[in-house]
């Protein structure tokens, strides 16, 4: 672990008591978990200090982990150009609780904010557009939640008689699919289209 990391860590938690719950360290990054209700005030902190001097807005995004209460974590990654490092910031979730929009302090957060609830469903309070950006207005679900299905729940498609695009609900069609699970890595009971030339003899 790098000690100018482990510096860093401590002074911010030493400048902002009770703002940072956790520090862990990985892949020559500071990741600090903060408590939700400091996270405008601690990246406000980390962009100004000339400690930090957090400049650059790199991303931010969110995981989901549907079997915990607070089943989000938004994260922030920040660039010191400066200091040449960077750092990460998570606040937890669930799926009603905002979290404090960034626009104020990045205004580079605007985008990165509406992807993040168009694909997870996280609100971001004091947003001044938080509207969908990746999918359809009238789009159902978010994308990127774990139990949101492979299939989606409508299709989309064009059609001719009525000029314009529909949208219908999902259908499957496996009346004429045949499954058998088998791996073709460890082997199956058939002969895998393509290779019924590989067992014929060459005369």
């Amino acid at each position: 672990m790098d000690d100018s990391l482990k510096s860093l860590g401590d002074h911010v938690a030493a400048s902002l008591p009770g703002a940072v719950i956790s520090q862990t360290f990985a892949h020559d990054e500071l990741t600090l978990l903060l408590d939700p209700a400091r996270l405008v005030e601690t990246v406000t902190f980390l962009r100004d200090d000339p400690a930090c001097l957090f400049l650059c807005l790199i991303d931010i995004t969110a995981v989901d982990y549907p079997g915990r209460e607070k089943r989000f974590e938004v994260v922030t990654h920040l660039l010191s150009p400066k200091y040449i490092r960077r750092i990460r910031i998570k606040v937890l979730t669930d799926e009603r609780t905002p979290v404090a929009s960034l626009v104020d302090v990045y205004p580079a957060a605007n985008w990165f904010e509406r992807e993040t609830y168009d694909l997870f469903g996280v609100y971001f309070s004091g947003h001044p557009d938080l509207r969908r950006i990746m999918t359809d207005y009238g789009f159902d679900g978010h994308p990127l939640r774990k139990d949101f299905p492979m299939t989606g729940y409508v299709e989309v498609r064009y059609d001719d008689e009525q000029k314009r695009v529909i949208y219908e609900p999902v259908k499957l069609n496996q009346a004429y699919r045949s499954f058998d699970f088998l791996s073709p890595w460890e082997g199956s009971d058939y002969v895998l289209p393509g290779d019924e030339k590989a067992g014929a003899k060459t005369p």
